[in-house]
């Protein structure tokens, strides 16, 4: 099962006809997709669930009809275990950007944080998860996969949010911080501070 954000609500992509038992059911076609996306756009649904027997083809052919964008991010944790977070849209958000070609998905995770806040001497410690959210640019809807890191640095410099991307300030956060940035943020973003 892959849950998709649609301005925050869930699409649902599973391999169990279960799951869609609770929910508005739409077909693995482009027309259905959009039709899916469209509803939870609008808030005419809470949830929306695609259904296709095969849970390793099920992404695939998802994104054989709306394109798939690549991205790699980071939680950041400095030697106080504070998070590193940026501000962009209004929104509380954590660094993160567009694999590159060439690049592996690691090396664009600590690229991407390096340029949106400054941070340097980042250290890849583990993998966390991946988060997917649909998205527009340009009149066309996109996906987009990101894989999350938990990175670490000693860095005590500047913080420089990258304004050219929209990011107007970066900060570290300890517990309580992080609990009131979490209130005006992003569902895939929370996701990532849940106890498993």
């Amino acid at each position: 099962m892959y849950k998709v954000f649609v301005n925050e609500l869930p699409l649902i992509l599973t391999n169990k006809l279960s799951d869609t038992t609770k929910g508005e059911y739409f077909l693995l076609n482009k027309e259905s997709i959009e039709e899916a996306i469209s509803s939870l756009r609008k808030g005419k649904l809470e949830e929306a669930f695609i259904y296709h027997p095969n849970h390793d083809e099920i992404l695939k052919k998802f994104t054989q009809e709306i394109p798939l964008v690549i991205a790699g991010g980071g939680v950041v944790y400095n030697k106080e275990r504070k998070v590193l977070f940026i501000y962009r849209n209004d929104k509380w958000d954590l660094p993160k950007g567009k694999l590159d070609k060439g690049e592996t998905i690691e090396e664009c995770a600590i690229r991407e944080v390096e340029e949106e806040t400054g941070v340097k001497g980042l250290r890849l410690d583990n993998y966390l998860r991946t988060t997917y959210h649909v998205f527009r640019r340009n009149g066309i809807t996109k996906l987009k996969q990101v894989f999350w890191y938990e990175m670490s640095t000693d860095y005590e410099g500047k913080l420089k949010p990258e304004k050219k991307e929209g990011i107007f300030k970066v900060r570290w956060k300890g517990p309580e911080k992080i609990k009131k940035a979490l209130e005006n943020s992003y569902v895939n973003i929370r996701i990532l501070f849940e106890e498993d």
